[in-house]
């Protein structure tokens, strides 16, 4: 998610664009000689001119030209975007860009363009978030111009939070929260427990960070899902983050998502723990990479939630808790897919709370400078193969089968 070079609001064409054009064209019209690719460059130019407009018309805010780029006679389409863009008009932007991917002709006056939406928020967003989007275009005959005839989500079928309706924000010291459907006074409380969750992961994570977060409020778990682009069942999630793992350098654009269904059921202290555990990921996303395991990822992130909270562990992990004073003490870490929404909220919560008990007891036994050195460690590994036996070995001097042992007989005295 690096940044990419130019004005901002301008396109920038994928390489294999023209060449996946100039194949469609000779297939369609036959004329053009071998190696000519005069009319696929042409073609190119002008839908990037197109996007080039329309990206400019966002950034100013400025409806007619938005509409100046969509077919004329797309009424529906007209309306329904003439509503986005007021929707949006709230949300400070300081870039926004069609990044070319790919341009097939349908015929010499139709085609289908395959864009990377990239955009930032001012003061909060040092990489652009991405989204893919595919629009259909068509060329009119009469002045020689292509207009957008269809703009719908692409391959990662994500939505965006202004599709859904009328964007308020609010500004936090440390954060700014949008939202759909929800009240100013709704939106401040969320941006009040955000503004006291980032200095405390600042505290349990000393390392430089952007320290400041952007929240999203969907109306509806469903909308939440589709700002995702999931069809999974987040009702009884209260909050989720959204990001690339594992870019060098800089923080990318991370959003948290808050669940209001889920979310307002919580107490002051609940919910000032999901959002702390959230931030916790914003703060850690550069230094998260496929090799991290969920135990880790989400166990640090409970880690530094609960740090300095001064609660017992069988309040932190009550289900877990219960599980070992029946005699169910767990006999591996939790995996990957105990950390899926599969319906069973008991399994999910120990899986929780068995990461958390991994994190507290490095931080309790080694130490935090190390809990926080492995986690790097970790996440400097490309894949997992091995990323965590040697992590373990170089920062803590164990292997998994002793860490696991350790952590067992941990349960057993502050669980048990």
């Amino acid at each position: 998610m690096n940044e990419g070079r130019g004005r901002r609001g301008r396109v920038r064409s994928g390489r294999r664009g023209a060449a996946a054009l100039l194949a469609g064209l000779l297939l369609l019209v036959g004329c053009a000689a071998p190696g000519d690719d005069a009319p696929a460059r042409t073609v190119d130019r002008a839908v990037r001119a197109t996007l080039d407009r329309r990206a400019d018309a966002v950034l100013h805010h400025d409806p007619d030209a938005y509409l100046a780029t969509t077919d004329p006679g797309a009424t529906a389409l007209r309306t329904a975007q003439r509503r986005e863009l007021g929707n949006l008009a709230d949300v400070p932007l300081s870039a926004w860009e069609y990044r070319l991917v790919r341009v097939t002709a349908r015929d010499t006056d139709r085609a289908r363009a395959d864009v990377e939406l990239r955009y930032r928020i001012t003061g909060y967003d040092a990489a652009p978030v991405t989204a893919d989007r595919v629009l259909e275009l068509r060329r009119d005959r009469a002045d020689g111009r292509w207009y957008v005839t269809g703009d719908r989500p692409g391959a990662d079928g994500v939505q965006q939070l202004w599709q859904q309706g009328a964007v308020r924000v609010v500004r936090g010291t440390h954060s700014l929260v949008l939202g759909v459907g929800r009240t100013d006074r709704e939106l401040r409380a969320i941006a009040r427990t955000t503004d006291r969750a980032v200095p405390a992961v600042s505290g349990a994570r000393p390392e430089r960070w952007a320290g400041r977060v952007v929240v999203l409020v969907p109306r509806t778990p469903a909308d939440l899902a589709a700002l995702l682009g999931s069809s999974a069942d987040y009702r009884g999630i209260a909050a989720v983050t959204t990001g690339r793992t594992g870019e060098p350098g800089r923080n990318p654009a991370d959003r948290v998502i808050v669940n209001p269904e889920a979310y307002d059921t919580l107490g002051t202290f609940g919910q000032r723990i999901v959002l702390t555990h959230e931030t916790t990921h914003v703060a850690t996303r550069a230094d998260t990479s496929a090799a991290t395991p969920a135990w880790l990822s989400e166990g640090f992130a409970d880690w530094a939630a609960y740090r300095g909270e001064g609660r017992a562990p069988d309040r932190i992990a009550p289900e877990l808790a219960a599980a070992v004073r029946r005699g169910e003490l767990p006999a591996a870490l939790p995996t990957d897919a105990d950390f899926g929404f599969a319906g069973d909220p008991e399994r999910l919560a120990r899986a929780y709370e068995g990461g958390w008990a991994a994190c507290q007891l490095i931080a309790d036994h080694w130490g935090e400078p190390e809990l926080l050195a492995l986690y790097r460690a970790v996440g400097a590994r490309p894949e997992r193969d091995g990323a965590v036996e040697q992590a373990l070995g170089e920062v803590l001097g164990t292997t998994p089968a002793r860490f696991t042992a350790l952590w067992r007989t941990w349960l057993r005295t502050h669980l048990g």
